[in-house]
């Protein structure tokens, strides 16, 4: 155990989510006797178990609201576990919330003492260290404004100065790196690079996956309260990578299916609806929408399944008016290739630069191979001849 820096066994953290909002003491008294509505139970981590290691550069990630905030309030001892233990062997500095031990009424100067107070430094050690802290977070025209007057950047950066201070074992550190500028991401960048090269132990929540990869030892994946994996850097990078992803893409159908709603789409041929086409037969690609005097203009494009880019042109370029109106046809030979069609279209405003609504996913149509004695290869059969 005495190369346990951290450990986490068994833990579970609930909050209880009250129906009922009491703003004023007087609410409550005169609530006090009335039935409750009662609330219901947020299980921000359930069952957690990892150890990490003295020297070791640690990090969590997972997406927004998966729990990495509660796991750190816990290992800072801000919040106790509803089940199971946290367990820290040494000295543990938090950063993980902007604004902590910070008074917006007094100056930068006064708060920097304060701040250093809180971790354990006396007046006259904060003396020594003043001028450092200060050239650091880059802040020495502004340390005699209240701190009420500085931005969010500002308050981060010279809060972030002065906890690297701290002689500390173990330091937590929540997301410093998203509220900084570009210059203050690489003074961070640097810290880390120095606590990497003297083996101190340091845990990050980052959504920077590249940081990850960089400085992290080993690295943790939080998702929906839960430890979905531990352990390479890169695996757990592509992991967060794969679920933004599919979060993503979720995002965007869900989009596109409210916009269908109000936009109807159809491929149509010889015998109304079709799915299947032959090469060379004719198709039309009807597409009805709310009429609204915004619409001035619509596109069209085919693309392979798999991505290519087949073809796509728009009313502006061909000429053609939909003002005040609210239903047109595209007509197209398909001399394609076999395969997996998609259509993807859009509504502009005044010019093709103003999209009003874009539909991603239109509706799919496949291509049957072509007659025997058409042999060619590619997306598209170009007319031609041989002299």
């Amino acid at each position: 155990m005495d190369d346990i820096a951290i450990k986490v066994d068994d833990v579970s953290k609930t909050f209880k989510l009250p129906h009922e909002k009491r703003s004023s003491i007087k609410s409550a008294f005169v609530n006090i006797f009335r039935p409750q509505k009662g609330y219901e139970i947020q299980e921000a981590l359930k069952d957690i178990s990892f150890e990490v290691k003295h020297g070791e550069f640690f990090g969590i990630v997972g997406r927004n609201g998966g729990g990495k905030s509660t796991l750190l309030k816990l290992l800072a001892g801000i919040y106790t576990p509803t089940n199971g233990w946290v367990q820290v062997n040494g000295k543990l500095t938090p950063f993980i919330e902007l604004g902590v031990g910070f008074n917006p009424e007094l100056t930068g100067r006064e708060n920097v003492f304060l701040n250093g107070a809180l971790l354990g430094f006396n007046r006259k050690e904060m003396q020594v260290m003043y001028k450092d802290i200060v050239d650091f977070a880059e802040l020495e025209k502004f340390m005699d404004q209240k701190l009420k007057n500085y931005s969010s950047g500002m308050q981060v950066r010279l809060a972030f100065s002065i906890a690297i201070r701290a002689d500390t074992d173990i330091l937590l550190i929540d997301e410093v790196l998203a509220v900084g500028d570009e210059a203050f991401q690489r003074k961070c960048l640097n810290i880390f690079e120095e606590y990497k090269a003297k083996n101190r132990t340091v845990i990050l929540v980052t959504h920077d996956m590249s940081t990850v990869e960089k400085f992290c030892t080993r690295a943790m994946l939080l998702h929906n309260g839960e430890l979905k994996d531990i352990g390479d850097p890169r695996r757990i990078a592509k992991e967060y990578r794969d679920i933004n992803e599919r979060s993503s893409e979720k995002l965007l159908a869900e989009e596109n299916q409210k916009k269908e709603n109000h936009t109807k789409l159809a491929i149509l041929g010889s015998k109304g609806k079709q799915a299947k086409f032959t090469y060379g037969e004719r198709a039309v690609i009807s597409m009805e929408w709310e009429k609204s005097s915004r619409i001035g203009g619509v596109g069209i494009a085919i693309l392979k399944q798999s991505g290519e880019y087949i073809f796509g042109t728009n009313t502006f370029l061909d000429m053609v008016s939909v003002s005040g109106k609210k239903k047109i046809n595209y007509s197209v030979n398909l001399d394609l290739g076999p395969g997996t069609f998609i259509v993807k279209t859009a509504l502009f405003g005044k010019d093709d630069s103003e999209v009003i609504k874009f539909i991603d996913n239109g509706p799919k149509f496949v291509m049957e191979e072509p007659p025997k004695g058409l042999n060619w290869g590619g997306l598209v059969h170009l007319p031609h001849k041989w002299e």
